[in-house]
């Protein structure tokens, strides 16, 4: 029989999968001794179940009356009784954190009776009806779907006339009338009077869990961190602890480290007479932690004690939430905590140092995503003139957008293609797609804790909390600091690293880790985040299989990818070579009537092209050069069709003779048009039909190689056949590049070795790879391509068209020319891997499409047995770490979350 209730005694951090993030931390600190308000965890499983059929599995209701009947003996209360009421809180706990993107529901037990009891039991009435007006907000808005802005509108306007600037303005009277409004809006609204049942709003609360797993903004925010939509929430039910009974009580969130740099010391918020949500939601601005030592130090002492013992036992940054009630500490949730980037690299290298993990487990900790955001730029702060505003730095980077100042409009506008800043007073959960469109997020209220920064850090989005001075008026939208008014629209500057706000578009500059990268971490010794980056790159290059190249057409980014650490070129395209000037050489040889005329026209390409080549071998020497003949179809080196046509059209119209030259071209451009050029005559196709193309091309490539080795180079140039989709194509093409090859050795005496592969780009060279590779040396995956024709999509037309839609349903979690589509596109790499490797023992395989480059794609190149990888200049250090994490974690996942 299925089990779906676990006592916190029962657990450990080792079920997360069962009990949820929250649920097996809880057990964790149990276990270990730790001061946790008693409770129980619904699991995962009730959650799937629930949501498969729309009600509660058979036996849950038994399950939970009965673990609740042993907390009841335990706690010598009975969970709601008029006297000396047990009140519990509900609350969501996912195997993966998702902050604030599911429900909570505090203080269930409390009713029109019970409320009185509690005043008297504690000695103060304000609490108890704070306490209540709490749970029928919580309830009416998260069980009872009432909008919850039209909670906070009643008690705006209770306050206003009231003359209180915050909730701790409001007495006990105030509080009870809130209490009678909030029921009367949830009357009004749903027709439903609030349950007075102690046992109904337990039993609603945990089943309202569960539906907000499916919640939009929930959902959104699994798309957005590649979170599985079928895994479900469990839920904790916890004995209440209360923060909010006075002077001595209060809640708080605390880190070990500091989530967004990685500083060592203790860090975090806390807020006096006060229940822990309302530190995260950021309704009152919190004093950070070390103010708690003058508060309560006795508090202070045991909270310190206990989160040093927490992060040794995690062995990583912990995320904590506490309560103190009257003077006892209580630890209601830890976790491994969400950080920077920046925070993530130097906390691994502070572990390694402090003998808590190993060089090997620090590398798993960080992330090619993460090192690519260091590589943003940063603001040149020598030029950013005064600031505007300054908060709290909650998530570092620099970003530039037009503020703006709701969720909605957010989003509207970054469809639109603008950049945008995301400015609120506090963020809520439902300014999730507000904050995921925007460059960066900035409030006047919360803290490093806040739930604004809490989910940028987690997204990698610039943030600063907590910038007082800005008054935000959301009706009005604008803001006011000091004498300046900022109108939505109006470009700012946000730098999340330094916790400042700068009026217009100030400039970027290279971060301090690009920076090191350009140049080859040769310069100088590196310290602080760029030492900790540096540690990371050392130890990925010291354990990984998979080789990282570059796709790089010119000297110049060839230099770039070398410093950057690459180990070759994987992709030269040489359609590349023949832009700009060269284009009118390139027409010549298209509108060529005679064999003579090519060959002339042909000739003219050749030097130009040999020179390309002698610099890329250059820049690459001693590294193999994977060098690929044009791929792309001729008409794209021609012009317009419409435009050829229109200038003659005018020219004929203004009775002036019109260009032969043109008419020419528009007689080529006619004759070589194609429905869909890019299932058309390309590749190979071209090189068959064009007589002399992939000649003059292997000879510019074989006097290349010739001209580096008698400078005393090593040239090891590869030629890489295009869009091959049999092996009779292969064949041809392979015979007469080795005769060019021959040709050019025998003239020069240089011997020439210079093997000949393909790209598999095509479904059908995938699945007769084995054909295939009878003649080829190597293959090179061109997932673009590869993954277009396997889709069957025109990637230029379908991502603007519907991928948006496809995401937004769940058709996708991630486009597939974003991360390889393991089940379609990755079965045919396989199988290609599988049997070309069957035919040719010794066959290097790579792929050289922009997944090359891609963290999680990475990861499945080396499960999928790859030699390399090959990418951009600017993601070859991302390449070369994820490629060491892949090493280190089998086939694991890539940096997703």
């Amino acid at each position: 029989m299925v089990r779906y209730v676990y006592e916190f005694a029962e657990g450990g951090r080792e079920m997360a999968g069962l009990l949820g993030g929250k649920g097996a931390n809880l057990a964790e600190m149990t276990r270990m001794g730790l001061p946790v308000p008693p409770g129980f965890t619904v699991t995962t499983e009730a959650c799937r179940a629930f949501l498969a059929t729309g009600s509660a599995p058979d036996g849950l209701d038994r399950e939970i009356s009965e673990h609740l009947s042993d907390l009841e003996g335990a706690a010598g209360r009975r969970l709601g009784e008029p006297g000396d009421p047990l009140l519990l809180s509900v609350r969501s706990g996912a195997r993966f954190s998702m902050p604030g993107m599911m429900e909570t529901i505090l203080d269930v037990g409390l009713n029109d009776e019970s409320v009185l009891g509690l005043a008297k039991v504690s000695g103060n009435e304000r609490f108890a009806w704070d306490s209540y007006r709490r749970l029928v907000q919580m309830f009416g808005s998260t069980v009872m779907g009432v909008d919850g802005a039209l909670f906070e509108d009643v008690m705006a306007r209770l306050k206003d006339r009231r003359g209180a600037a915050d909730d701790l303005g409001l007495d006990a009277g105030d509080l009870a009338e809130l209490v009678e409004a909030y029921k009367e809006l949830i009357r009004d609204r749903t027709g439903e009077y609030f349950p007075q049942s102690p046992a109904e709003q337990l039993r609603r609360a945990v089943l309202a869990v569960f539906e907000s797993w499916n919640g939009e903004r929930a959902r959104l925010y699994r798309r957005r961190e590649h979170i599985p939509d079928d895994l479900g929430t469990a839920v904790t039910v916890q004995t209440m602890v209360f923060g909010n009974l006075g002077a001595d009580s209060g809640s708080g969130v605390a880190f070990t480290r500091d989530p967004a740099t990685g500083r060592p010391g203790l860090y975090g918020d806390y807020l006096p007479n006060a229940q822990g949500e309302d530190v995260v939601a950021g309704i009152r601005n919190t004093v950070p932690l070390d103010e708690l030592g003058r508060i309560d130090p006795e508090s202070f002492s045991r909270l310190r004690d206990l989160m040093r013992t927490l992060e040794t036992h995690y062995r990583d940054l912990c995320d904590i939430e506490f309560t103190i009630e009257r003077g006892t500490l209580w630890m209601l949730q830890t976790r491994v905590g969400k950080r920077t980037a920046e925070a993530a690299f130097a906390i691994a290298g502070q572990l390694v140092e402090e003998g808590l993990i190993s060089e090997d487990e620090a590398l798993t900790r960080v992330g090619g995503s993460g090192l690519a955001r260091l590589m943003f730029p940063r603001f040149d702060t020598s030029a950013v003139g005064e600031a505007l505003a300054h908060g709290i730095p909650a998530s570092p980077g620099a970003a530039v957008g037009a503020a703006v100042f709701d969720s909605a409009e957010a989003v509207r506008r970054a469809a639109a293609g603008e950049k945008v800043v995301l400015v609120r007073q506090e963020t809520t959960p439902d300014d999730l797609p507000g904050m995921v469109a925007a460059q960066a997020v900035l409030t006047s209220r919360g803290g490093k804790t806040s739930h604004a920064a809490v989910v940028a850090r987690g997204m990698g989005k610039v943030c600063v909390c907590g910038a007082e001075e800005i008054a935000v008026d959301p009706h009005g939208r604008r803001f006011t600091v000091g004498g300046t008014t900022v109108e939505e629209g109006t470009v700012i500057s946000v730098d999340g690293s330094e916790g400042a706000v700068y009026p217009g578009a100030a400039r970027l500059v290279d971060s301090a880790v690009m920076r090191y990268f350009e140049t080859g971490g040769q310069d100088e010794e590196p310290t602080g985040l760029v030492a900790a980056v540096a540690r990371a790159m050392r130890q990925s290059d010291g354990v990984r299989r998979l080789g990282v190249r570059a796709n790089a057409d010119t000297p110049e980014d060839a230099a770039r990818a070398r410093r950057f650490g690459a180990e070759g070129i994987g992709l030269c395209r040489t359609e590349h070579m023949f832009l700009g000037d060269r284009r009118q050489l390139v027409e010549a040889m298209i509108l060529a009537g005679t064999d003579a005329a090519r060959e002339q026209a042909l000739d003219a390409l050749l030097p130009l092209q040999r020179q390309d080549f002698v610099g890329i071998l250059e820049a690459m020497d001693g590294l193999p050069v994977t060098i690929r003949l044009l791929d792309p179809p001729l008409h794209e080196f021609l012009p317009d069709r419409t435009e050829l046509a229109v200038r003659l059209a005018a020219a004929e119209a203004q009775g002036s003779p019109p260009s032969a030259h043109d008419a020419e071209l528009l007689d080529a451009v006619n004759r070589m048009h194609e429905e869909n050029p890019m299932l058309g005559l390309r590749g190979v196709r071209l090189g068959l039909v064009a007589p002399g193309l992939v000649a003059m091309q292997v000879r510019a490539i074989a006097e290349a190689v010739v001209e580096r080795k008698r400078a005393g180079g090593d040239p090891r140039a590869e030629i890489m056949v295009p869009l091959v989709d049999t092996v009779e194509e292969l064949r041809i093409v392979r015979e007469e590049v080795e005769q060019v090859l021959a040709e050019v050795a025998d003239r020069s005496g240089v011997a020439l070795s210079c093997p000949v592969g393909t790209m598999i780009e095509l479904p059908r060279a995938a699945l007769t790879a084995g054909r295939i590779a009878e003649e080829a040396r190597f293959f090179s995956f061109g997932t673009n391509d590869l993954t277009q024709t396997t889709w069957g999509f025109s990637r230029d037309d379908v991502e603007a068209a519907f991928f948006s839609a496809y995401l937004d349903k769940g058709i996708f979690t991630v486009s597939p020319f974003e991360t390889i589509d393991r089940e379609g596109v990755g079965r045919l790499v396989e199988i290609a891997v599988a049997e070309g490797r069957a035919v040719r023992p010794d066959l290097k395989i790579g792929v050289c499409g922009e997944h090359g480059g891609d963290p999680e794609s990475v990861h499945f190149f080396h499960a999928a047995g790859l030699d390399y990888v090959s990418c951009s200049p600017f993601r070859v250090p991302v390449a070369r770490l994820e490629a060491g994490r892949a090493a280190l974690s089998g086939t694991g996942g890539g940096d997703t979350r």
